[in-house]
């Protein structure tokens, strides 16, 4: 084979590999990811009032901004809801994801629209680029979507198999501003999904656990207590009589100074006692004096 016939060979490869690529339909950098038609015990709004909603998705590795942009039911109607300008929270981060209440309440904010989704038909449901004519993407939700059940793709932003078939579907979980997918599960966590679905055995379990716990604290702190007096009498009875009286006697420091100052006053008989005792007895007579006659005036007196 000729050089020529090389390099011809190796553009036919080429041109046939990237032909065939660009057959192959690609995801929008923008996805309307999950949308909840109707929505009775699911997620409410900052006003608490449930209505159906739809999430966006960005779909790249850079932050991109929803500003400016078409939300619509109609597709007569490219421009029905003009996402407001000047609002930080439409700066979406890389494969982040942005929450649109459909209540036909926009006053209530920014992200709430001006139009609602029907709960018995089908709803169609577009983004148009902010010149309101450039489909980004766009979504058609089939009728019959039981309530609080929302319709999306199943992994994030990836809108069609290899095939180019749209991969849109009733999804098992509804996870509004977050993954659609499990990226991961643990595998005790599903065993224990299967094995306890009521979650007897886990609580019982845990209930186990924290009582064994608090008896072991106890059992801890309670030998370290008895160790740490057992130390500290031994180490105040070598001190002297008064520490291993108060070591035998557990009395407290005033207690025992108390005691101390009482025998002392006692030795030193430093006790009040008063000098003068007064007697007081009764005297008794035979006669009574007032009666006697030699304490009469009967007589007269002598001069």
């Amino acid at each position: 084979m000729t050089k020529l016939n090389q390099i011809g060979f190796l553009l036919l490869v080429i041109t046939l590999t990237f032909g065939s690529c660009s057959t192959r339909k690609k995801n929008p950098s923008w996805v309307i990811n999950e949308v909840m038609v109707n929505n009775k015990t699911n997620m409410i709004d900052e006003f608490g009032q449930r209505n159906g909603w739809i999430e966006i998705y960005n779909n790249t590795a850079k932050t991109q901004d929803l500003a400016g942009m078409y939300l619509t039911t109609d597709k007569n109607n490219p421009k029905m809801y003009p996402i407001p300008l000047g609002d930080v929270r439409t700066r979406i981060k890389p494969y982040q994801q942005a929450i649109f209440w459909a209540d036909n309440k926009p006053f209530n904010g920014n992200f709430h629209t001006n139009f609602t989704l029907d709960t018995i038909g089908d709803n169609y449901i577009a983004l148009y680029d902010v010149d309101g004519k450039t489909l980004i993407d766009e979504i058609v939700v089939p009728k019959g979507l039981p309530a609080d059940k929302t319709f999306g793709y199943p992994v994030d932003g990836v809108k069609y198999d290899k095939s180019g078939n749209v991969l849109a579907t009733i999804l098992e979980r509804v996870t509004p501003n977050s993954n659609n997918a499990i990226l991961a599960e643990n595998p005790m966590i599903a065993d224990l999904k299967k094995n306890d679905p009521w979650g007897i055995m886990i609580t019982i379990t845990c209930m186990l656990v924290i009582f064994t716990g608090l008896i072991l604290l106890y059992i801890i702190f309670n030998f370290m207590g008895n160790f740490a007096r057992n130390m500290t009498q031994k180490r105040v009875a070598g001190r002297g009589k008064l520490s291993a009286a108060r070591s035998e006697s557990q009395l407290s420091g005033e207690v025992l100074a108390a005691i101390a100052a009482a025998i002392a006053e006692l030795r030193e008989d430093q006790h009040d006692i008063e000098s003068t005792i007064l007697t007081i007895q009764q005297v008794k007579k035979n006669y009574s004096p007032w009666s006697s006659k030699i304490y009469t005036l009967r007589q007269l007196p002598n001069k």
